[in-house]
C-alpha cells in the first residue's frame, strides 16, 4: 500500500517539496522496519548504552549521517532542511543511540569549514565514528570549560554537564571560554569563547542519570588537556552553533510531536467509554486538536529556521531563536497531553508515551530555559530584527510577471478613482482566481504574482468584504443574469453585501436555521430572523439561506437566495456591541418576496451552494486580522519601555507566535503551488490568527498597569483598550474557536463526529 494511504497527510512531515515528501516516506518506512518496539525496549533495559545500535550500519548506507554535509566535504549536499526532514521521520521511533548527537557534531563541523572538519567529517559521515556537542551552560556546580593559549594550541580545564551522547562519542565539540583575552564566538553570543573539537577518549566522562533513558548524557571534564590549533573551529557567526542545534534537536522534537499526535488521536478513535469512542467527547477532541495545532506551528517555525541556515540568511539565527521559542515547549506539552488522553494506560512503564515525554524533556533542557529562548527573540525584535516571510517562487513566475506588471502599471496610472475600480473589476484583477470574464482564471502561482505586483504598483483594491463570498457563489452556481447584474458591479466596488446566514438559534450550527421560504406565485415568501449580520445597515444586497422543505433532513431542503435589502418587509436593527459601536445587526424578514430569478443554484440545494464555492481555488496570502492588534503594535509599544524579565519573555513568545502565523500562511501557499491539500494548514493558521490579536492587546494593557484602566487620547492605552475589547469578537464570529477545534480534530486527525 502506498505511503500516502498508510499515513494521514499531517504525519508526512516537515518538507513541502516532493523530494522531501519522498524522503520522509522512505525514512519512515526504514525506521518502521529496523527500529522495532522490541529493539527499543531492549535498549531501555540494557545496563549500558550501545555505541553502535543494530540499525547503525543501515543508517550509514542510506547516507542519513551525511545528508546535510556539502558534497565537497563528502556529504550528500542536501542541507539542514533535508536532514531535518529525515530526522523528524526517524524521530517518530524514539530511536536509541547516537544518531542525533553525531549529526549535530557533523553539522557544526561542516559550518565551520576548516581543518577540523576535513579531518573529522569523513568518519562521522561514514558512521565509523560518533560525535556529540556540548551546548552548555554548565550545571551541577561546574564552571564550564576554560582555555589558555600555549605554543601548540590550547590547554583546557573545567567541566560541563548533560552532554547528549558524550559518554561514548569519538568526537566532542565543546565551547571554551578563553582566559587570556582570545576572542571568538560561542553559542551564547558572549564573544569570549571558541568551539573546540576534542577526541572523546581525552576527556574524563561520567555517565549521568538523565531523563532520556534511550540516549544517555554525560559529564565531561578536562584537566590540563592540550588540543592542537587545528582542532579550534573557525569562528562561526555568533549564535550559529545554537541555531544548528535548534534545527537538529528541534527536528527530532517534531518526530516526538508527530508520534504523540497520531497515537493520541488513534487511541481516541478506538477507546470507548460510556458506550462511545472518547474522541467524540468535546474535551478530548479539543485536546487532540490543540496537539495537532502545536505540531503544525512547530513545523512551520523549524522549517523556516532550517531554510534560513541553508540559505546563509542574515537573520538565520533570529529564525532559529523563533523555532527554539516554539518547538521544545510544544514537544513537552504535547507529550504530556498524549499521556493524558491515554489515561491510566499512558502512565504505565509498558506504554511508550513516557519515552517520548522523556525525550522531549531532554531536548528542551539542553536548548536552554524558556526565558532565555524567548528573551533572545524579544531582544532581537526590539533591536529591529525582522524576518520577512517571503515566498520563493518557481522560475515560471518570471514569465508571468512582466505582462502582469505592465498591465497593472497602466491601471495605476488612471487618475480617476472610479475609472480605476472599473478597470480592476473588468480586467479580472479583483478576484483573479475566478473564471473569465469575472476573473482571470488564474492558478495559484499567477494569483501570487498578481498580488505581489498589485503591491508594487501601489494600487488600492476595492474592499469587497462579504461581497467576495457572494461573487464566488454566484459565479459558481448563478445564472448569467445574476452574474451580469450582481457580479460585475460588485467587482467594481459598486455594491455592498451582507450575509444573512446566522440566526438566534443557529449560529455556528447553520443547518439548524428556521427561517422559512414558502412558495408563492412567481417566487418565494421569506419569514424569519437573522442576527450578527455585519454591515446590514449599509448593504444593498444580501446572501440569504432559508429552509424551503421543512420535512427534509437537516442539511437538505435549504435554498440559497440573493435578496435586495430595499425589499418591503426587511427591517434592520443595529446591535450595539461591547465596544459601543454597531457593526453587527439583527435583520427581521416579514413575508419578504424574493422572485424565482434570485434563487442561486437549485431549490433545496442551498447548503451545497453555500459550502461549495470557488474559495478553495483562491490563494490566501495572509492569515492575520490587520484590523486588530498586530506585532507592529506590540513592538511600537515595547520599544523604549522598561520591561520586566517576565514582560520580555512574554514579548518574545508573542513575536514568535506572530511569526508562526505568517509562516503557516507561507506554507499553505507553497503547498497550493505544488498541488497539495492545504486545508489543514490553513485552518490552523486561521485559528491561531484569531487569538493573536487578543493576546497582543491583552499584553499591552496588562503592561500598562493602572494606566491601562483609563483611556488617554494619544497615549498607548487609548488604542490598546479599544483593540482589547473589540478583539473579543475575533474568536466568535466566522465560527467560534470551539467549532474550529472540532473541525480541525475531525478533518485533520480523523476523530469521529458527535
Amino acid at each position: 500500500m502506498a505511503a500516502e494511504r498508510r499515513h494521514a497527510a499531517y504525519e508526512l512531515g516537515l518538507g513541502l517539496a516532493q523530494e522531501h515528501t519522498d524522503l520522509a516516506e522512505s525514512v519512515r518506512a526504514f525506521a518502521e522496519r529496523t527500529i522495532t518496539t522490541d529493539g527499543v525496549r531492549a535498549a531501555l533495559e540494557a545496563p549500558a548504552e550501545e555505541k553502535f545500535p543494530r540499525y547503525w550500519r543501515d543508517l550509514a548506507e542510506l547516507d542519513l549521517l551525511g545528508l546535510h554535509v556539502p558534497e565537497e566535504r563528502g556529504g550528500a549536499g542536501g542541507g539542514l532542511l533535508t536532514a531535518a526532514v529525515a530526522i523528524e521521520a526517524l524521530g517518530r521511533t524514539v530511536a536509541p543511540g547516537p544518531y542525533i548527537p553525531t549529526v549535530l557534531a557533523s553539522a557544526v563541523l561542516a559550518a565551520a569549514d576548516d581543518k577540523a572538519g576535513i579531518d573529522l567529517l569523513p568518519g562521522l559521515i561514514s558512521g565509523e565514528r560518533t560525535g556529540a556537542v556540548a551546548l552548555g551552560p554548565a550545571v551541577a556546580g561546574a564552571a564550564g570549560i576554560t582555555g589558555r593559549r600555549d605554543a601548540d594550541g590550547l590547554v583546557l580545564d573545567g567541566a560541563l554537564d548533560a552532554v547528549l551522547g558524550a559518554a561514548a562519542a569519538d568526537v566532542v565539540i565543546v565551547p571554551v571560554t578563553m582566559t587570556d583575552g582570545r576572542e571568538g564566538a560561542v553559542g551564547e553570543d558572549s564573544g569570549d569563547a571558541v568551539w573546540v573539537a576534542v577526541d572523546g577518549p581525552q576527556l574524563r566522562r561520567t555517565e549521568q542519570d538523565g531523563v532520556d533513558l534511550l540516549r544517555r548524557s554525560a559529564r565531561i571534564e578536562a584537566a590540563g588537556l592540550r588540543v592542537p590549533e587545528s582542532r579550534v573551529l573557525a569562528a562561526p557567526v555568533p549564535g550559529r552553533v545554537r541555531a544548528i542545534a535548534t534545527v537538529v534537536l528541534g527536528a527530532e522534537a517534531l518526530g516526538v510531536l508527530s508520534w504523540c499526535v497520531s497515537t493520541a488521536s488513534g487511541y481516541a478513535m478506538t477507546r470507548e467509554q460510556f458506550g462511545r469512542p472518547i474522541g467524540k467527547f468535546q474535551a478530548v477532541k479539543h485536546t487532540c486538536a490543540r496537539m495537532g495545532i502545536a505540531l503544525e506551528k512547530a513545523r512551520a517555525t523549524l522549517w523556516d529556521a532550517a531554510r534560513a541556515l541553508d540559505g546563509g540568511d542574515a537573520d538565520a539565527v533570529f529564525a532559529a531563536d523563533i523555532a527554539a521559542t516554539v518547538v521544545p515547549d510544544a514537544a513537552v506539552a504535547v507529550a504530556q497531553q498524549c499521556i493524558q488522553v491515554h489515561g491510566g494506560i499512558g502512565f504505565t512503564w509498558e506504554h511508550d508515551a513516557h519515552l517520548y515525554y522523556r525525550r522531549a524533556l531532554a531536548i528542551r533542557g539542553v536548548l536552554g530555559t524558556r526565558e532565555e529562548r524567548a528573551g533572545r527573540v524579544a531582544a532581537a525584535a526590539l533591536a529591529g530584527t525582522r524576518r520577512e516571510c517571503a515566498l520563493e517562487l518557481p522560475a515560471e513566475a518570471d514569465a508571468l510577471r512582466g505582462p502582469i506588471a505592465a498591465a497593472l502599471r497602466e491601471i495605476a496610472a488612471i487618475d480617476d478613482e472610479d475609472e480605476q475600480l472599473v478597470a480592476l473589476g473588468d480586467g479580472g484583477w479583483v478576484q483573479p482566481h475566478l473564471p473569465r470574464p469575472y476573473g482571470r482564471g488564474s492558478g495559484p502561482l499567477e494569483q501570487v504574482v498578481i498580488a505581489e505586483e498589485i503591491g508594487t504598483a501601489g494600487i488600492a483594491m476595492p474592499q469587497l468584504l462579504m461581497g467576495g463570498w457572494a461573487v464566488q457563489a454566484i459565479v459558481a452556481h448563478g445564472t448569467e443574469r445574476q452574474k451580469r447584474e450582481l457580479v460585475v458591479p460588485t467587482l467594481r466596488g459598486e455594491v455592498v453585501w451582507c450575509q444573512l446566514f446566522s440566526e438566534p438559534g443557529a449560529g455556528s450550527d447553520l443547518a439548524s436555521l428556521t427561517t422559512r421560504a414558502v412558495r408563492v406565485d412567481g417566487g418565494w415568501e421569506i419569514t424569519g430572523q437573522k442576527i450578527w449580520t455585519t454591515v446590514a445597515q449599509f448593504a444593498q444586497w444580501a446572501m440569504l439561506i432559508a429552509r424551503t422543505d421543512p420535512s427534509a433532513p437537516k442539511h437538505e431542503g435549504i435554498t440559497y437566495f440573493v435578496l435586495d435589502m430595499s425589499a418591503p418587509g426587511v427591517t434592520v436593527r443595529p446591535l450595539r456591541e461591547m465596544t459601543g459601536s454597531a457593526l453587527f445587526n439583527e435583520v427581521f424578514l416579514d413575508r419578504v418576496f424574493i422572485p424565482d430569478s434570485d434563487v442561486v443554484g437549485a431549490v433545496d440545494d442551498g447548503w451545497h451552494v453555500a459550502r461549495t464555492t470557488l474559495a478553495g481555488e483562491r490563494v490566501a496570502l495572509s492569515q492575520k486580522m490587520e484590523a486588530y492588534a498586530t506585532d507592529a503594535d506590540l513592538l511600537a509599544f515595547a520599544r523604549g519601555r522598561t520591561l520586566t524579565p517576565v514582560g520580555r519573555h512574554e514579548l518574545g513568545e508573542l513575536v514568535a507566535e506572530s511569526q508562526a502565523v505568517d509562516l503557516l500562511g507561507v506554507r499553505a501557499v507553497l503547498g497550493q503551488l505544488s498541488g497539495a491539500d492545504v486545508s489543514t494548514t490553513s485552518s490552523v493558521g486561521k485559528l491561531l490568527a484569531m487569538g493573536l490579536g487578543q493576546s497582543i492587546a491583552e499584553y499591552v494593557v496588562a503592561q500598562l498597569g493602572p494606566a491601562g484602566a483609563v483611556t488617554v487620547p494619544g497615549m498607548p492605552s487609548d488604542k490598546a483598550i479599544e483593540q482589547l475589547i473589540a478583539g473579543r469578537a475575533t474568536t466568535i464570529y466566522g465560527g467560534t474557536t470551539e467549532v474550529q477545534l472540532n473541525v480541525i480534530a475531525e478533518r485533520m486527525l480523523g476523530l469521529p463526529r458527535d
